[in-house]
């Protein structure tokens, strides 16, 4: 259940948010979405091109996602990429948790990845980059991609309000939201 009820179904709507291999009912974030067709279809339009047709590395764009949703708490969105979207790009199920832990562990990932979860963690805090990042990330990503980066930590920290202030139950197949040190 959410603090706003899903209203009925639109099949040829929700079709719309998933591919067509997508093996879940749609998610309930995008039937709630519904209550408000017109938002919900510009929403799909750049919520699905950061997704599906994005310039950044697919690996990349789940660890940015994954980290942005965990830092916001936002366990049904978390839950969804951790179990549908992370294992498709090869993040591991320790890295998947160690997205949730306040301060990632060096073990886990290559510097390159820590080095982004950072950036994440910058522009969550700041909503904005330091120098000295701008110059890390300007090494490894393009000039669209560095924009791309900003887009989606700030589509997905929107996602997180929704998912949150809806009170959004995780779907059943969802990732279960791990017991973590910050906890």
């Amino acid at each position: 259940m959410s603090r706003i009820p899903a209203p009925a179904e639109n099949p040829a709507e929700l079709a719309k948010w998933h591919p067509p291999d997508f093996p879940h009912d749609p998610l309930l974030l995008f039937r709630v979405l519904q209550v408000h067709p017109e938002l919900a279809s510009r929403m799909r339009v750049l919520g699905s091109g950061l997704l599906a047709h994005g310039r950044l590395p697919d690996r990349d764009r789940e660890i940015v996602i994954d980290r942005v949703t965990a830092r916001n708490g936002a366990r049904y969105e978390w839950g969804v990429h951790a179990a549908h979207y992370g294992p498709q790009v090869g993040l591991s199920a320790e890295q998947l948790v160690d997205t949730v832990e306040p301060r990632p562990s060096a073990e886990a990932w290559s510097e390159a990845e820590l080095t982004l979860l950072a950036a994440v963690d910058q522009l969550d805090t700041t909503a904005s980059l330091d120098d000295a990042m701008w110059a890390r990330l300007r090494d490894r990503y393009s000039e669209p991609q560095l924009v791309e980066l900003i887009v989606l930590v700030g589509w997905y920290r929107t996602i997180s309000y929704l998912c949150n202030a809806l009170d959004l139950e995780p779907e059943s197949w969802g990732a279960p939201w791990p017991a973590c040190s910050g906890d």
